[in-house]
């Protein structure tokens, strides 16, 4: 695992920003397929996104798909979709066609059979029956969960589905996640980390155990994770 560290959590967006655009412009490939976030955390990295590259950014060579998802309507505050859409897609040129949103509003068992089936027939390569993303962009929550797999559920993370459906500990909210296999294969998986209260996730991140979702990436990954954050 190799951390990146930062003064404040807007240097930190930048950096992780330079580094997608730095992977989309080596990529000798027509579009670069990059699975996204949400939560809190990349919120602010998409403002930085659209304010200050947007136009660097080759945005009809990007196509969007999302690591996971609540399961409510687009327009529900909650929803990543719709926060993505508010903070990156409305201020940017993409083109609408390229971006693939899970819908939340729907079955959350059918949406996460519909959505595995769509980016296994993206055009991105597979393997062993599962999707390699040019690029994956995590978070991490205080509890040590990715892609909206809970520690609680750690046996999601080697689910034989690209997504599955999980469920908040706390909430009982339905999500649609990515598993744990698509993520360990993607060439770059990139994790956005700010704010005191990941330093244990990011200590745990860097131990040799697996004690949490966000560590069993790391220490499963086949190539090397990198984590941007502002814990100095």
């Amino acid at each position: 695992m190799r951390v990146h560290t930062y003064l404040s959590k807007t240097d930190t967006a930048r950096a992780i920003v330079r580094r997608l655009l730095a992977l989309i412009d080596v990529a000798d490939k027509p579009y670069f397929h990059l699975a996204l976030s949400g939560g809190t955390t990349p919120a602010h990295m998409f403002d930085v996104w659209a304010d200050e590259f947007a136009a660097q950014n080759p945005w009809k060579r990007l196509r969007l798909y999302w690591v996971d998802e609540r399961c409510v309507p687009p327009t529900d505050a909650e929803s990543n979709y719709g926060m993505t859409k508010k903070h990156l897609l409305d201020k940017v040129a993409m083109p609408s066609e390229q971006v693939f949103r899970i819908y939340g509003e729907a079955d959350a068992q059918a949406e996460a059979v519909r959505y595995a089936r769509m980016v296994a027939q993206s055009g991105m390569p597979m393997q062993d029956g599962f999707p390699v993303f040019d690029a994956i962009l995590l978070g991490a929550g205080d509890d040590g969960h990715t892609s909206s797999i809970f520690p609680d559920r750690m046996e999601l993370l080697q689910s034989p589905h690209s997504y599955v459906v999980a469920v908040h500990p706390t909430s009982g909210q339905k999500r649609i996640a990515l598993t744990g296999e698509p993520i360990v294969r993607s060439p770059h998986v990139l994790f956005l980390m700010t704010g005191e209260g990941k330093r244990p996730v990011l200590h745990d991140m860097q131990s040799s155990a697996d004690t949490g979702p966000a560590a069993y990436v790391v220490h499963h990954a086949k190539h090397e994770v990198e984590v941007f954050t502002d814990l100095g």
